[in-house]
């Protein structure tokens, strides 16, 4: 016997109307639950392993998020990763520009590390990281493996850091690096432990060469070696004393708890040296995050923020190489990339026209199944949709209604149908997630009026 049901009477002056076509959504109700689907009205969910795991919706985890500030995209983040800790999956926000994390990393009673002016918190960009603690556990052959591709990283982010002080590397240039990296970490002299070294370790050995190291790179002498080398030399040099002197280039004072729910680098007291000190910053948390989780043993799977990572792509073709092939592993290393940007033209603006960095850069697109668009001008709406093959009323959508309401977006996997959804916070999650503090009058305290979202 089916319970009774209540039932509701209203004229349609009060209810306004009603369609009775809706289809429910075809997305699995799992993951966190973000808010409501425009349309239809129902719950809105996301999870974007299962979304890849259960029916094939998505062929990766990745995430990417289109937006004018202020639109709501980072209480949307922040309300995705908030929710998936109940599914046990941990974040860790790989660089917070804004520092608009810390709120709510210390909510969840876990301190950030600060990186800047008045801290004391260092990060060795060539941080051997979990490598040395598992080294000794490895046969020969895994450990040769692991380190190539550690030393590859530590070349490539080396060369990008090259590339950001207005020197491009050539080969040459990457050969040398490469030798040198050999060197000092003992991989050419049969060390059973992996020596730990440092930017200005690898300045050195290029500044100061000794002459088996010129004579193995097929140098007729050491001045020969000194002067072909001599801009890369430079360029390493420039990191070691430009305003980002000792942050990267000592040893790491600081250990990232794998059990905590998030871990959080804030570097929003770096925002006085310039963007290219950010973005610098960005690309060495970057690299050392990588390792970090790539090497970890817990199994888990954890979401990885890279806010503000139209500022990393604009150090040159190295670092947007660098995040293409971070987003590439995004399965095997078992992460949910996230990258937050402001429009298409974030991504068109790493090089010239035609080249290689945009390239590279418009194709980290297609490395994110999950897009989440929010309101936009008619011209940036039309070359999202144009990049994205949104269908008109796809692309009407995001001109107009997505625009009505902030933190309302057009959620787009693939090539499935878009959804409307507007995320909803809790009064708690407003307070916690309120990006426009700064904005609002001191009171007579000194502190911020009531904070809303």
């Amino acid at each position: 016997m089916r319970a009774p049901l209540a039932v509701y009477q209203a004229s349609t002056h009060e209810i306004g109307g009603l369609f009775p076509l809706l289809t429910a959504s075809p997305l699995p109700a799992a993951g966190a639950r973000m808010g409501y689907d425009v349309s239809s009205g129902g719950a809105f969910y996301c999870h974007p392993v299962e979304w890849v795991l259960g029916g094939g919706y998505a062929t990766n985890p990745n995430i990417v998020l289109f937006g004018e500030p202020g639109r709501g995209k980072s209480s949307t983040v922040v309300a995705f990763l908030f929710r998936m800790l109940r599914f046990g999956v941990r974040t860790l926000i790989s660089g917070d520009v804004k520092g608009e994390y810390t709120p709510v990393v210390r909510q969840l009673g876990v301190t950030p590390i600060m990186l800047g002016a008045g801290f004391s918190a260092r990060i060795n960009a060539l941080d051997l990281g979990p490598l040395t603690a598992h080294w000794n556990s490895w046969a020969a052959a895994r450990q040769r493996a692991e380190l190539d591709g550690v030393l590859g990283r530590w070349g490539q982010l080396l060369a990008a850091l090259a590339e950001s002080q207005g020197y491009a590397p050539t080969v040459t240039d990457e050969a040398a690096i490469a030798a040198v990296l050999h060197r000092l970490v003992g991989a050419t002299d049969g060390a059973s432990r992996l020596r730990p070294i440092t930017i200005p370790d690898v300045h050195r050995g290029l500044a100061d060469p000794d002459e088996q190291l010129w004579r193995g790179l097929r140098y007729a002498d050491r001045r020969q070696f000194l002067d072909q080398l001599r801009a890369i030399t430079d360029a390493l040099a420039n990191l070691i004393s430009g305003p980002l002197a000792g942050l990267f280039d000592a040893a790491t004072n600081v250990a990232l708890d794998w059990n905590a729910p998030v871990q959080s680098m804030d570097l929003s007291r770096l925002r006085s040296r310039g963007d290219t000190a950010v973005a610098v910053a960005l690309t060495c948390l970057g690299a050392w995050s990588s390792l970090a989780t790539d090497l970890r043993s817990d199994g888990q799977i954890r979401i990885v923020v890279r806010d503000e990572v139209w500022r990393q792509l604009r150090l040159g073709t190295r670092a947007v190489a660098t995040i293409d092939a971070e987003l590439r592993l995004s399965r095997l290393e078992q992460t949910i990339q996230i990258l937050v940007l402001h429009k298409l033209s974030d991504l068109l603006s790493v090089g010239a026209t035609g080249s290689q960095a945009v390239a590279i850069a418009k194709d980290l697109i297609a490395l994110c199944s999950t897009r989440v668009l929010f309101g936009q001008s008619t011209r940036v709406a039309d070359e999202l949709a144009a990049a994205l093959a949104l269908t008109v009323p796809e692309q009407q959508r995001l001109a107009g209604s997505v625009n009505e309401r902030r933190g309302r977006a057009l959620w787009k996997t693939e090539n499935h149908p878009a959804h409307v959804v507007q995320t909803v916070l809790s009064s708690f999650e407003k307070r916690l997630f309120d990006t426009n503090a700064q904005l609002r009058p001191r009171n007579v305290t000194g502190t911020r009026e009531g904070r809303h979202g």
